[in-house]
C-alpha cells in the first residue's frame, strides 16, 4: 500500500464507507482530531495525510513535503507529529464504523457445526515497539481482535501495552454467540461474565489453571481421569471449576468460589505426531526454565483439553473439537493483516503516535476484507492444522 493509491478512484469508495465526508469530519470534531481549518483545509485531507504517513513507508519530513507537493496542506514535520498524535480517538471511531458497518457476507462456512449461530473467536497479536531499549525489555503493542464466523471478518479490535493481558472480558457478545478462544483466556472469572450474557464458550485449558471439580463441587482428580481414557482417548463430562486466586465468586456461582454451571470438560487424546511434538515442546520450556519438567505436564500434553457450556445433545464432543480448530482463520487474518497490510513495529516512541500507526492499518485492513481474496489465498482455502 502506497500514498498514490490514495488519490485514486477507490479513494470515493473508501469515503463511502467511512459514512461520507461529513461525519468524517463530525468524528473528527467530535474526538477534537480537527477542530478547525488552519494548515490542513479538511478533516478528509488530514486523513489522507495520516494514510500517507503510516501506510505509504514514509518518514514525517518526507509526509510534510508529500502533503504540500500535491497541494493538501503546508505544515511542518513537528505539526504532523501533533496531528498524529491527537488522532488516535478519531482513528478508533473510523475502525469502529467499519466494524459496526459488515454483515454477514453470504460465505459458507464447511465446517457446519455452529447450528447457525454467529461464531466469534478470540485471539491477540503483538508488533514490536520503536525503541531498542523498549524491545530488550520485552516491549509490545498488542493487537487484541475478534474475528466472526461465518462472515470471516474482524468484528472487534483493541489496542493496547504488553502490559494488558488477554481474556474474554475485552470483546463484546451477545446472547447466542460462541466465543472461542486458547488456553491464555481460560479465566474462572471471565466464564461467568460471558455466559450471563447469554454467550457460550469454547476455551482450551491447561491442566493447572484452575481447580478442577466434578460436577457436585468435589475435587476432580484430572490426572486420573485422563489415564482412565487412554483406551477410548476422549472424556466428555460435566464439571465444576473453582478460583485458584482466592477472590470472590464469579457470576451465577455457588458462593465457594466455582465457575457458573453447567460446564463440560471435553479431552480428545491427540494423533500420535502432535503429542509427541506437544512432549518436546514441553521439554524445550522445562530445560530453558531449568526446572524438571511434571509428571502431569507431560501426561497431558497427549491431550486436547477444552472446557464449554455448550450442551452435549445438541454439541457432541467431536463438534466442540470442530468449532475450535477453526481457530486457525483468525491466525490465518493475522498473516493477511501483517502480509498484506504491511503491519509491523510503529516508528517513533510517541504511543499516541503508534496506536495511530497501527489503528491506520486495522482501517485499511477492514477496507481490504471485501477484496482479499483478490489478493492472498482465503483462509477458507488454508490447510487444516492438526491441533497443537
Amino acid at each position: 500500500m502506497t500514498h498514490e493509491s490514495l488519490f485514486n478512484e477507490l479513494w470515493t469508495t473508501t469515503l463511502t464507507r467511512l459514512g461520507g465526508a461529513k461525519a468524517i469530519a463530525a468524528l473528527a470534531r467530535e474526538t477534537k482530531a480537527f477542530v478547525r481549518p488552519r494548515e490542513v483545509k479538511s478533516a478528509v485531507d488530514l486523513l489522507r495525510i495520516i494514510l500517507a504517513y503510516c501506510l505509504g513507508g514514509m518518514g514525517l519530513r518526507v509526509t510534510s513535503a508529500w502533503a504540500a507537493s500535491v497541494g493538501l496542506a503546508d505544515l511542518s514535520n513537528v505539526a504532523l507529529l501533533g496531528r498524529l498524535r491527537n488522532s488516535t480517538a478519531w482513528m478508533q471511531r473510523l475502525v469502529g464504523v467499519l466494524l459496526a458497518g459488515e454483515g454477514e457476507s453470504g460465505l459458507e462456512w464447511s465446517a457446519g457445526a455452529s447450528t447457525g449461530r454467529r461464531i466469534r473467536l478470540l485471539d491477540a497479536t503483538t508488533v514490536p515497539k520503536a525503541s531498542l531499549k523498549a524491545r530488550t525489555a520485552g516491549g509490545l503493542w498488542r493487537v487484541h481482535a475478534g474475528f466472526d464466523l461465518p462472515s470471516e471478518q474482524f468484528s472487534f479490535f483493541e489496542v493496547t501495552d504488553e502490559k494488558e493481558a488477554e481474556h474474554l472480558g475485552r470483546m463484546p457478545v451477545e446472547a447466542g454467540d460462541i466465543v472461542i478462544a486458547d488456553r491464555g483466556y481460560m479465566s474462572t472469572a471471565r466464564l461467568g461474565a460471558a455466559l450471563e450474557a447469554g454467550a457460550d464458550v469454547i476455551v482450551r485449558a491447561g491442566w493447572r489453571q484452575v481447580r478442577w471439580l466434578d460436577e457436585s463441587g468435589a475435587k476432580l482428580d484430572l490426572l486420573a481421569a485422563l489415564k482412565a481414557a487412554e483406551a477410548s482417548g476422549r472424556i466428555d463430562r460435566k464439571i465444576g471449576l473453582g478460583r485458584t486466586d482466592g477472590k470472590a465468586p464469579d457470576a451465577r456461582g455457588d458462593g465457594r468460589g466455582t465457575a457458573p454451571a453447567p460446564l463440560r470438560l471435553v479431552a480428545m487424546r491427540k494423533p500420535p505426531e502432535a503429542a509427541a511434538k506437544s512432549r518436546r515442546t514441553a521439554q524445550h520450556e522445562a530445560d530453558k526454565e531449568k526446572v524438571q519438567i511434571a509428571a502431569g505436564t507431560l501426561l497431558t500434553a497427549d491431550w486436547m483439553l477444552l472446557v464449554t457450556s455448550l450442551p452435549a445433545d445438541t454439541y457432541p464432543a467431536e463438534r466442540i473439537v470442530e468449532l475450535y480448530r477453526s481457530r486457525w482463520r483468525i491466525e490465518m487474518a493475522f498473516k493477511r493483516l501483517k502480509s498484506v497490510v504491511g503491519l509491523g513495529g510503529p516508528p517513533g516512541q510517541d504511543p499516541a503516535v503508534a496506536k495511530t500507526w497501527i489503528l491506520a492499518h486495522l482501517l485499511m485492513v477492514l477496507l481490504l476484507e471485501p477484496h482479499v481474496g483478490a489478493l492472498e489465498v482465503s483462509p477458507r482455502q488454508a490447510p487444516r492444522p492438526l491441533a497443537a
